[in-house]
Formats: structure tokens, C-alpha cells, sequence
């Protein structure tokens, strides 16, 4: 019961907020805004016992992306002039009504099972327990797991993040 609460007033604010970010006629707010529905949705995934999704939007997309998106605006310049309006406001403002219209026709049609519908053989989590070290042993055990492609990727990573550095800063002193 409390956690169906949580999950109405968490929706309710996702949805505020991402109202916000699409009305809103400053940058910024409009930012802060979507940095604050990017945490909602970390809150619906608890809500849904999906702990790890929970916490790679946290770090992802609230700590990389939300915060690059404010980087940069904090960055441009005239930010304060707000978003101009443009003349295409009508035909996006139909698109979207027809998109949306579409959406909710799907979700009302379609015949969702619910949680004990589905059969839980071969999944080996129950449903009540955290998904973290399911995922973990799968991703790193020793029998087909992928601990040499996850550290190859990193390796790839580090290379391209020292290659960058090195291009950059070969152009500064030249």
C-alpha cells in the first residue's frame, strides 16, 4: 500500500516536472527541472524493486547527463533571452496530441498480465529480493560471465578518454 503511494506521488511529480521542462521559457529551470524528473524516475524504479536501474540513473543520468546539461547551459551565451518560439508550434502541438492519442489507445487495448501471471522459471530472482547481486553473479561469474569484455571496454575507454587529452592538448601548444 505505501509503496503504491510512493509510486502515484512520484509519478505525479515526474509528470509535473516534465511538464515544467517543456513549458518552461527558461533554459536553466527547464534543466533543473529534468535533472528533478530523471530522480523521480530512480524513485518509481524502487518503487518497482529494480534497484540497480535506480542506481544508474542516479549516477548516469542524473549525475553525467543532467549535469552536462547545465554545463552547458551555464556555458552559452544569452541565455537569458529564454527558448524562442518558433512558427511550427501548432503542427508539432498536433503531432504530439496524435502521438499521444496512439500511446494511450495501445495501453488501454492491450491486455497487461499482471505480476503473478508471469511465469517466474528461469529467471532465478523472486520477486520481492534485490536485483543487484543476481546481476552482479551473472555479469562476473566465472561460468559465461563477462568479466573479460567488461574490462576490455574499459581499457577502450581509458584509451580514448588519454587520446583526447592528448589531441587537445596538442592543439593548445601549437
Amino acid at each position: 500500500m505505501i509503496t503504491e503511494i510512493a509510486f502515484w506521488i512520484l509519478a505525479l511529480v515526474m509528470v509535473g516536472a516534465a511538464l515544467g521542462v517543456v513549458l518552461s521559457r527558461d533554459i536553466f529551470r527547464a534543466a533543473l527541472l529534468l535533472v528533478l524528473c530523471f530522480f523521480t524516475i530512480a524513485g518509481i524504479y524502487i518503487t518497482l524493486n529494480a534497484d540497480f536501474l535506480a542506481a544508474v540513473q542516479v549516477l548516469i543520468y542524473v549525475g553525467a547527463i543532467g549535469m552536462l546539461l547545465i554545463f552547458a547551459v551555464m556555458l552559452t551565451r544569452n541565455v537569458q533571452r529564454g527558448n524562442p518560439f518558433n512558427r511550427i508550434n501548432g503542427p508539432a502541438l498536433l503531432l504530439a496530441f496524435l502521438i499521444m492519442m496512439v500511446i494511450i489507445s495501445v495501453v488501454v487495448a492491450t491486455d497487461w498480465p499482471s505480476i503473478t501471471e508471469v511465469p517466474q522459471q528461469g529467471v532465478g530472482v523472486p520477486v520481492d529480493e534485490s536485483t543487484t547481486g543476481h546481476i552482479a553473479e551473472a555479469l562476473f561469474s566465472k561460468e559465461g560471465g563477462f568479466v573479460l569484455p567488461f574490462e576490455i571496454a574499459s581499457v577502450l575507454l581509458l584509451a580514448a578518454l588519454v587520446g583526447a587529452v592528448v589531441l587537445v592538448r596538442g592543439k593548445d601548444e601549437e
